[in-house]
């Protein structure tokens, strides 16, 4: 059997986390992936600007009802109190754990200071994990890179800094902020990073197969893998991943039937979730991620993504026999 891996109090179901992504790691997919083996599904990135979260967007990432736990929030922000009350506010309305956003690329993230730009000022890094550990009263976590760049690789610096400051797992992407998500993930520094350390820690990047978990894991040494985008339209890939580490064999294709049902329970669910019209809209993405896993030609997946209700994608589900 694969090793456990423990935060804080919360001794994880399997090695395989799913990575938090912004607009697509909503309840339902959340939920989703769980229930095929994921260790922990953290939430989208929810701003630290409480001022903020009385729109729809915001309410929506902090609705957590029938989640399993340890539920995840991952807040993200530049300011050491704003940080601290968002962290204290969700643990209060029932968060297991407060992840930190110190990887995010994106320039809208970056340009206000927070996200990865944070790896350029340690110091700010320092002043908001203990802020957040001190408010928190649950386990704190932090996601980040290797760096801001080739020539400023200070993720050691940082994985102690956070060790330090209360921190009790981390989560590297093996790539700098500059290196936003092109070319490949190098884990060598995230090796490194892993035998500085003694909390547990996570690798992400690049991790598309259950081969490629263990691979990663074996190179790096790490507790676990954070897997993101090759989860997008293949939620069972955290089973695959779970069976492979356990037995050192591949896990059988999931048949037909149970990939149409899995796609008709999460249509449904975000139907639920999000109300009909932006229900469609939401699943418009999730069908065009589960085509790339299909047999399935463009004209169908483009087919797919021009059908405006409920009733018209579900029955589409229904009438799609090739899927293999």
């Amino acid at each position: 059997m694969s090793a456990t891996v423990r935060i804080g109090r919360h001794l994880l179901r399997s090695r395989a986390l799913l990575a938090p992504m912004a607009g697509v790691t909503d309840r339902p997919f959340r939920m989703l992936c769980r229930q095929f083996g994921a260790g922990l599904a953290a939430s989208e990135m929810l701003t630290s600007d409480i001022r903020l979260w009385d729109t729809d967007k915001s309410r929506r990432r902090m609705d957590h009802s029938g989640e399993p736990g340890p539920r995840v929030v991952q807040i993200a922000g530049y300011d050491p109190v704003m940080m601290a009350e968002a962290a204290r506010r969700n643990a209060a309305a029932g968060a297991d754990i407060i992840d930190i956003n110190m990887g995010c690329p994106a320039k809208k993230v970056c340009n206000r200071l927070a996200g990865s730009a944070l790896l350029q000022d340690e110091a700010l890094v320092a002043r908001i994990l203990v802020s957040v550990v001190a408010a928190a009263g649950v386990p704190v976590t932090l996601k980040t890179r290797t760096g801001w760049d080739r020539e400023h690789r200070n993720g050691i610096r940082i994985a102690r800094l956070a060790e330090d400051c209360g921190i009790q797992a981390l989560a590297i992407h093996g790539r700098t902020r500059a290196d936003m998500y092109t070319g490949e993930a190098e884990h060598e520094t995230v090796r490194a990073i892993k035998a500085s350390v003694r909390i547990p820690v996570f690798a992400n990047g690049d991790i598309d197969s259950p081969q490629r978990a263990a691979d990663v894991l074996a190179r790096t040494g790490c507790d676990g893998v954070m897997i993101g985008r090759a989860a997008q339209g293949r939620p069972w890939i955290f089973e695959e991943v779970n069976f492979f580490l356990d037995t050192g064999q591949l896990r059988p294709k999931l048949p037909l039937q149970k990939v149409r049902d899995t796609m008709r329970d999460h249509l449904e669910n975000l139907y639920a979730f999000y109300g009909d019209a932006t229900g469609v809209r939401m699943a418009r993405k999730h069908l065009s991620w589960y085509c790339r896993h299909t047999s399935e030609s463009d004209a169908v997946r483009k087919r797919l993504m021009q059908l405006e209700t409920t009733q018209e994608q579900l029955s589409a589900l229904r009438e799609l026999v090739s899927w293999q």
